[in-house]
């Protein structure tokens, strides 16, 4: 008995080879790869079913027959098995990470495909494979979803937690053999501890080949965002002086240098101003746009991905480059020319690197907005656009880089959001020197990319409450908001860690739009009150121009009922303007 289990579990390890064959598709293969990872649609359960249950009938045709003696019976293809006798395979292994991948309804269609093929072989005798299926993978995908439930950001269980998930799911199999089967004590005596042990290590193996994967993919996200942020301080230089064939070929060979595309090429909206890599010898800087691709993501302001030659429309025959990525470029939503990443092998051109290309377009944009700012700068002679401009702290930026640096390291999806949102804040700023007046739409977009930013500094430190009652396309002075909320960020909570709340309140008063950034600090100096906003205040945290300079502004603009009005006790603070109302007439409704 000890040498037939030991010859039937190791014939039972060489079919777990199935699985892992299984694995290796659904984490190299990009398509079932989608499967995987994508959000559960029903066309996407109705594909796992179909993958698994592949699988699981090769599992029963490949099996190891144990005839009424239980003996071990070296057959091949197994079609049809004798009724009296058994089958020892990896059916319930294939069932199993069908319900750990796909959930309960996928686990438990598959083992009633699985049990349904293995009664095909043996007969009516074994009626018992189709509820035991069935409830093994319905039980394997409740397991998945109290993994998912209970571990948001996992989507399936450890390796070591399928070691148990295997064990488990087999031992309630031989309870089915045990009660049912004609030999059912003597044959469970045989196959019960091979067969445990071999799902239990084939549902290891799985799932450590799916683990393997999703860290070799976070690493790769974490050094291309630790790349990413290298490169954009290498090209903002560059960019500072605008999009043109100066600053285009030293960007462009930064670019390459930093990223695996086999060229890079950076163009106006008619013209190449630079390529480097494969196909230069007619990709040539001054000449016309050749890529059809390009035109159209011109044409469109919209991104444009090719995975052939055909998709380019490059009007050269024996062009190398066989996948590309183009991302207009564009300054307030007007495209002033295009990042084009190319690929000679168009199965490089995958999820990943289309985040990267989206990433990096968005960062260049704000850097040529950025140059196109300092520019327009030295032109103007406005000393209050010129003071507001000084707003633009360095120790925030640096703060948010670290910020960012610091999240990479254990969650990189969050990481790029971080990066959007101060990508969001600094061309806020950037619309903030030219304009006089934005929408309320605007900068609540600023105001949310910067509570962001410090919210993930700080987290659950503050509660940020927003009610407003005018239109979003209602006019204000750029930074309204910014200034009140960052102040009370800094000032109002000194030594206090938590419950710390900020409202702010937009309403509409006849012909007035009321702003209004009320705190529950522990309120403000009376020694200081009379000077807030009449002259600089400075204080450990600040230079204290930025309430002095918004009071000038809003001054400025609408005259002196406009300034900021103070009260202040020792719960709290509530700061409150009121500027004319233009740009459009108030909603109805609250917009929370």
């Amino acid at each position: 008995m000890g040498m037939q289990m030991l010859n039937l579990a190791l014939l039972m390890l060489e079919r777990v080879g199935i699985v892992i064959i299984l694995a290796f598709l659904l984490v190299n293969v990009r398509p079932f790869r989608q499967l995987l990872f994508e959000q559960r649609t029903v066309a996407n359960q109705l594909k796992l079913i179909l993958i698994f249950a592949f699988f699981a009938i090769i599992a029963n045709l490949t099996g190891v027959e144990v005839n009424a003696h239980n003996q071990l019976v070296t057959t091949g293809i197994l079609l049809n098995v004798p009724h009296q006798n058994s089958v020892a395979n990896t059916r319930l292994l294939a069932v199993t990470v069908s319900g750990v991948v796909g959930g309960p309804a996928v686990g438990a269609v598959v083992g009633l495909i699985a049990g349904g093929h293995r009664v095909l072989q043996g007969g009516l005798a074994a009626w018992f494979y189709i509820p035991s299926s069935v409830l093994i993978g319905a039980l394997a995908g409740r397991m998945y979803q109290r993994q998912t439930v209970q571990r948001k950001r996992v989507l399936f269980m450890s390796p070591v937690q399928g070691i148990v998930v295997g064990f488990v799911m087999e031992a309630i199999q031989m309870l089915f053999i045990l009660l049912f089967s004609p030999t059912g004590w003597e044959l469970v005596k045989l196959i019960a501890l091979p067969m445990m042990t071999i799902n239990a290590v084939g549902t290891f193996i799985f799932l450590s080949i799916i683990q393997l994967f999703l860290n070799q993919e976070q690493e790769m996200r974490a050094m291309q965002t630790h790349d990413v942020l290298a490169l954009a301080d290498q090209t903002l230089p560059y960019f500072r002086a605008g999009l043109n064939g100066e600053s285009a070929q030293p960007v462009a060979s930064i670019i390459q240098r930093y990223t695996n595309f086999s060229a890079i090429s950076l163009t106006s909206t008619d013209k190449i101003l630079a390529h480097v890599g494969a196909g230069s010898d007619h990709h040539v800087a001054g000449a016309n746009i050749v890529t059809r691709l390009s035109t159209e993501a011109i044409a469109n302001n919209e991104i444009r991905i090719a995975h052939s030659k055909r998709e380019i429309g490059c009007s050269q025959a024996d062009c190398p480059l066989a996948g590309a990525i183009v991302i207009p470029l564009d300054v307030d939503g007007k495209v002033v020319g295009t990042l084009k990443m190319y690929a000679t092998d168009a199965a490089f051109i995958t999820p990943v690197e289309e985040q990267l290309a989206q990433g990096l377009g968005s960062i260049f944009s704000s850097q040529i907005a950025l140059g196109a700012a300092e520019n327009q700068s030295k032109l103007v002679k406005d000393a209050e656009i010129k003071s507001l401009q000084a707003q633009i702290n360095p120790h925030f930026f640096f703060n948010a880089m670290n910020t960012i640096s610091a999240t990479m390291r254990h969650d990189t999806e969050k990481a790029r959001q971080l990066l959007v949102q101060l990508s969001t804040y600094f061309r806020s700023n950037l619309i903030g020197v030219r304009e006089t007046e934005i929408t309320l739409a605007q900068e609540r977009a600023q105001v949310q990319a910067y509570l962001t930013l410090e919210q993930t500094r700080f987290p659950d430190k503050y509660q940020i409450d927003f009610e407003n009652q005018a239109s979003t396309s209602a006019l204000l002075p750029p930074f309204t908001i910014q200034v009140l909320v960052e102040n009370a960020i800094k000032h109002a909570f000194a030594g206090k860690k938590q419950d710390n709340h900020i409202q702010i309140r937009i309403t509409v008063a006849g012909a007035m739009l009321q702003i209004q950034v009320s705190d529950n600090g522990s309120g403000i100096d009376p020694a200081v009150m009379s000077q807030l906003g009449q002259q600089t205040v400075p204080s450990e945290q600040g230079s204290g121009t930025a309430l002095y300079n918004l009071n000038q502004r809003l001054i400025g603009l609408y005259g002196p009922a406009s300034g900021l009005q103070f009260q202040s006790n020792p719960t709290g603070t509530t700061v409150t303007t009121q500027i004319p109302l233009k740009g459009a007439k108030p909603h109805a409704s609250l917009d929370r």
